[in-house]
């Protein structure tokens, strides 16, 4: 499996700090930003890494992660994203990366506590289709949030006003080939851009999503107050893993 790190757009919530550089160079605790979603996948097994990224900043990721040999890799691939065009257009710049295998992608600011390795390992095993990673959080109307019943996801909903559930859909995602055929018949969503929950429930209404639920806490790092709350949770990992006896302040417990 392949992994993709979507790591573009112009972090416009985070003004002034993203006038100079991009949000996902930006530091959480102790490393940049783009560090953690790349130990994420190389913790996973995956080897094999894209990092799609744009704007005028771009040529820092590779003076930063060069070919990934503080993550123990040998080679690292970047593409460029024009513009604002969305998550799942910035998705079909790797197709040919991809080369027909599975990937699975993991948006840029998105930092964890746990691992995604079991979840990838059962992806490996599906015979086709999509899978995702939910999180139960208190303020799903801030996210997609996934209608479940019974043992699957019927419907996934951005934003909503009123949410059929608490579940969240992080932004970890695991797609066969025909990822790619489904980005092409996408249209702009009112905010102009093609969306990553239209290809999930592309998915969905073809009956082949899966899903699994992301133990540990979650959080992007997309505004001011996630941002200070990702460094503040890294931290607090940090320590209690240096003490064990340190209770994990303010941390939300899969």
């Amino acid at each position: 499996m392949k992994g993709i790190v979507l790591a573009g757009g112009t972090g416009s919530r985070l003004f002034p700090l993203t006038k100079i550089t991009n949000k996902h160079l930006l530091p959480i605790y102790d490393k940049p930003m783009i560090y953690f979603p790349i130990e994420t996948l190389v913790e996973a097994g995956i080897r094999d890494l894209l990092v799609v990224t744009g704007g005028r900043n771009s040529g820092d990721f590779l003076r930063l992660l060069e070919n990934g040999k503080e993550f123990g890799l040998k080679h690292i691939n970047y593409a460029y994203q024009e513009g604002e065009g969305g998550i799942a257009e910035a998705l079909a710049l790797a197709e040919h990366f991809a080369e027909n295998s599975k990937i699975c992608v993991i948006l840029g600011d998105n930092i964890i506590e746990g691992s995604i390795a079991e979840a990838v390992r059962s992806f490996q095993q599906q015979e086709r289709g999509a899978k995702i990673l939910l999180k139960k959080v208190p303020d799903a109307e801030r996210f997609g949030v996934a209608e479940i019943v019974g043992d699957r996801i019927s419907g996934i909903e951005e934003k909503p006003a009123h949410p059929k559930s608490s579940y969240a859909v992080t932004g970890i995602y695991m797609y066969d080939k025909t990822v790619f055929d489904k980005t092409r018949t996408l249209k702009p969503s009112a905010r102009g851009e093609l969306e990553i929950t239209d290809v999930n429930n592309a998915y969905i209404h073809e009956g082949t999503m899966t899903f699994s639920y992301l133990e540990g806490w979650w959080t992007d790092a997309g505004t001011f107050e996630s941002l200070l709350h990702a460094a503040n949770l890294v931290r607090e990992t940090r320590r209690g893993k240096q003490k064990p006896h340190l209770a994990k302040a303010g941390v939300l417990q899969g």
